[in-house]
């Protein structure tokens, strides 16, 4: 870009002086200066190397104390004991190291599935591309909603507003324009220039790219501001605040074994020592939070295959409690592939589905509906490239498509009504409004919601004339747009105005649009997806209540409403002007739909439904002024295809789809993956609690240890390696949809999961040190029918943990795969010349005789303990 400083530059010649061009660059040219400059990215700190991560695996401090153990061992000749230790050390650390990596992956994968697209001309056509590849000379395409890609110099700005809070600091909007500014000005002062990572608020534009990555303004400060969170979940946090409290608890329990097994049993003090350390080890969770951190990348990555993004973490504990979905009505419970169905002019209705309408852009029919169709092209921001494929919102789409049908030329058409000016659409006001050179003059287009068109005309067309828009006529056609809506038709209403091209430049907004001649209406059919009524069954069956929340009207609304059951009454947003809180309060668990509703009413209605009883809302928005009621709910969600850039940004979840079922899929996700964190949790807390109880009460009742310190590091490798991790393999319970939302603040350990711990771990102890009495004095006989006791019950254990919560024996291959992989471990040990490292003999008949009967009894009796707890505390899976 040389020494320019492109703020500076005349806008007549910013092309000639940034080396760009009004079609933007060739694809040959992109390419050769994506080579030159490099990726539009911003430098990140380098991960965590696979090398140092491993090494991290080793610097926990239990970890540290039991090599200094095994190092004592091989001082003292215990040579055995040190090589067992380190092997099974490394091992540990071997498994740490796979879940941590592949944690840190999946959120490296979900970072760069969130990255936005820009839109840029290349070889003078509009083209979506990644935001990597925009290169400087690049001409970039800016929408209201969309987050700038790289800095650029403006040389078309209609209405544009950009939010630079992000880099400057100014909390207002900052409004731009196109005049040079001076060469050492203030980035904040720099009114036609646009910065990255900013974004549009309003309006629309054009910027020339100036540069890219690490040399753009945000680049140079090294601020990242588009990325998925990394922060901590609430339930991370409380699995991690659990384990430090167990830590201290079992560690002091630990430390009392030393000088119970020296002074009561005799005990050798390394070998007191060595059996406390491993103790500690093998009983605190120390791999439960990175466990529960894989958990939730791995399920993370199930969503997005179901179509669902999620930006944070922290979303799928909430969406586990979601009761209620306000959900948007046009490409999220419908098709969002609109089709002109009937249109309406001062001289008549007309079925364009059944009528030949091709000679009405020839000009062979009535003025109304040329210039109906006309407006519908010249007032419109969308764009159809080859293969019909749309560039820009279905709706627009679907009003060029009408035209095209009627036998518009649309290149034709737009080329001789050149766009002089531009009132953008916005959610607010509900209309859009261009001015356009025609070959009369020019001439303002509007289109927007009927009643807001109408209530800007003063006449209308009919008959080849402008007559006064009295009453009567009014009424006429707002009956026709209810009539309309009654169909389920989505209603445009169009005007036009004809203007003095020397007033254009001077005349407020607001002043275009007044005094208009209402030419007619469109009427669209979006028809519900066939997917989403029994999506919606399937939520409320699962205690999940819908709200559809529209910007459509009431009848349309309706309509569509009907057809996917939704029976409770309706509201629009004029009727939340009217009523009090207190009234919406007394009628909000009745009303299912609010139509005609702007951004105001969604955060309006948000806060009372969160403050009624305290309900956990999922809302959906796609809008620049959605954003401030998709950070208030729960659960923020945006569409990933219709969706602004702003509005991505604020939500937890992306719909990539804009579908109401992947919001489904994703509560059942979010459900399954709380599911499987309480799975690992229990089955990890209920086999340490055996370890500690057993080898405690042993050493405090003078038994002797019935477990060494490699035993129990090889029984915590077996059962919370391979089959924990195999556990976040679980899919969706039976009956995950049929119960009722986990209540708000409800953590991962709630009474009944303490209950099953406390049951199995209990039980366990018992069965371990009956058997290890049973076969006294012979203690390594006792110990190898212990060791592997334990080892089988607590890989057994795991079905009747699976059935608390539903889920079917036959599932999860990975599961048993692993299970069956422990199992032919544990026999290698005791069978080959392994045993003699571990202390261990050859088990007979009756050994097993006595092990499987233990297996057997424990199987029925947390059967039984089971029931039991789902009585006491009336928690059902299904």
């Amino acid at each position: 870009m040389g020494d320019t400083k492109p703020w500076t530059v005349p806008v007549d010649k910013a092309y000639d002086e940034l080396s760009s061009s009004p079609e933007g660059l060739t694809e040959e040219e992109s390419r050769k200066r994506l080579d030159r400059y490099g990726s539009n990215e911003l430098e990140e700190e380098e991960g965590i190397s696979p090398f140092k991560l491993f090494l991290e695996q080793f610097a926990d401090f239990l970890i540290i104390i039991l090599l200094i153990a095994a190092t004592l061992s091989l001082v003292l000749g215990h040579q055995v004991d040190f090589y067992l230790i380190i092997a099974i050390v490394i091992g540990n650390g071997i498994f740490g190291f796979i879940q941590d990596w592949k944690a840190e992956q999946s959120i490296r994968a979900l970072k760069e599935m969130a990255s936005p697209d820009a839109i840029v001309y290349r070889d003078g056509k509009k083209k979506e591309i990644p935001l990597e590849e925009v290169v400087p000379g690049d001409l970039i395409s800016l929408e209201q909603g969309a987050a700038i890609p790289a800095d650029g110099r403006l040389v078309d700005a209609q209405s544009l507003k950009v939010d630079e809070s992000a880099l400057t600091g100014e909390s207002e909007p900052v409004k731009k324009g196109l005049a040079p500014v001076e060469g050492e000005s203030d980035l904040a002062e720099r009114s036609n220039f646009v910065y990255k990572n900013t974004n549009v608020v309003r309006g629309r534009g054009k910027a020339i790219v100036t540069s890219t990555g690490m040399d753009t303004e945000i680049g140079k400060v090294a601020q990242k501001l588009q990325e998925v969170e990394k922060e901590k979940t609430p339930f991370q946090k409380e699995v991690n605040k659990l384990g430090k409290q167990l830590g201290t608890v079992l560690l002091t329990l630990s430390a009392l074994i030393i000088p119970i097994s020296i002074f009561l049993h005799g005990t050798g003090w390394l070998e007191a020592f060595l059996t406390a350390v491993a103790l500690a080890v093998a009983a605190i969770p120390e791999g439960l939070p990175a466990v529960v951190t894989l958990a939730l990348a791995m399920g993370t990555k199930k969503m997005t295959r179901r179509n669902a993004l999620t930006r944070r973490l922290a979303a799928v504990e909430s969406l586990g409690s979601v009761d209620t979905i306000c959900t948007d009505k046009t490409g999220t419970l419908t098709e969002n592939e609109m089709t002109v169905q009937r249109i309406y002019t001062g001289s008549g209705e007309m079925d364009i589905t059944e009528e030949d309408i091709s000679e009405i852009g020839q000009g062979k029919t009535d003025g109304e509906k040329e210039l109906l169709f006309k407006t519908g092209v010249l007032c419109n921001d969308a764009e159809l490239q080859e293969d019909d494929e749309v560039m820009g919102d279905p709706t627009e789409a679907a009003l060029l498509k009408s035209a095209r049908k009627a036998g518009f030329d649309l290149t034709d058409l737009n080329e001789k009504n050149e766009r002089l000016r531009e009132v953008p659409f916005s959610s607010d006001r509900k209309m859009m409004t261009t001015v356009n050179q025609s070959s009369e003059g020019p001439v303002a287009y509007t289109k927007g919601a009927p009643s807001v068109v109408l209530d800007k005309c003063d006449s209308y067309r009919a008959d080849g004339q402008v007559k006064p828009l009295n009453p009567e006529k009014k009424e006429e056609f707002e009956a026709k747009v209810e009539e309309f809506a009654g169909d389920a038709l989505r209603v445009l209403g169009f005007a036009t105005r004809d203007m003095e091209r020397d007033k254009i430049e001077g005349m407020d907004n607001s002043e275009i649009e007044e005094n208009l001649t209402f030419v007619g209406l469109q009427g669209m059919l979006d028809p519900p997806r066939q997917e989403v009524s029994e999506a919606i069954n399937s939520c409320r069956q699962a205690g999940i209540r819908t709200v559809m929340v529209t910007g459509d009207n009431a009848l349309t609304a309706k309509a569509i409403g009907r057809e996917l059951g939704f029976s409770g009454d309706v509201l629009t947003g004029k009727d939340l002007d009217k009523l009090s809180d207190s009234d919406l309060r007394s009628r909000i668990s009745e009303v299912d739909i609010y139509a005609r509703v702007s951004p105001s009413h969604k955060l309006k209605i948000l806060n009372l439904i969160k403050e009624e009883e305290g309900h956990v809302v999922a809302m959906t928005g796609d809008g620049v002024n959605d954003a401030p009621s998709l950070k208030r709910s729960d659960v923020g969600i945006s569409m990933g295809i219709r969706g602004t850039d702003v509005a991505k940004g604020a939500s937890d979840i992306v719909l990539m789809d804009d579908n109401f079922t992947s919001i489904r899929d994703a509560v059942a996700e979010g459900r399954t993956i709380f599911d499987n964190i309480r799975k690992f949790v229990g089955l990890l807390l209920s086999g340490n609690l055996a370890e500690v109880l057993t080898v405690f009460i042993a050493s405090l009742v003078g038994l002797g240890l019935p477990l060494t310190a490699p035993m129990l590091l090889w029984v915590n490798l077996l059962t919370d390696g391979l089959p924990a991790v195999a556990l976040g393999a679980d899919g969706k319970s039976r009956g995950v949809m049929d119960r009722s939302p986990r209540e708000e603040g409800e953590g991962v350990i709630n009474n009944y999961l303490i209950f099953i711990i406390l049951g199995i771990g209990i039980s366990l102890t018992t069965l371990i040190l009956f058997s290890f009495n049973h076969f006294l004095p012979k203690v390594e006989m006792a110990r190898t029918v212990v060791f592997t006791e334990l080892v089988l019950i607590e890989l057994l254990e795991i079905w009747p943990i699976r059935k608390i919560f539903g889920q079917p024996i036959e599932r999860n291959n990975w599961l048993y795969l692993a299970i069956v992989a422990s199992i032919i471990a544990q026999f290698v040990v005791i069978y080959s010349p392994l045993n003699g490292f571990f202390g261990l003999v050859p088990l007979g008949l009756y050994p097993w005789i006595v092990i499987l009967s233990a297996v057997a009894i424990f199987g029925a009796s947390i059967w039984i303990y089971v029931k039991l707890g789902q009585k006491l505390f009336n928690f059902s899976a299904n």
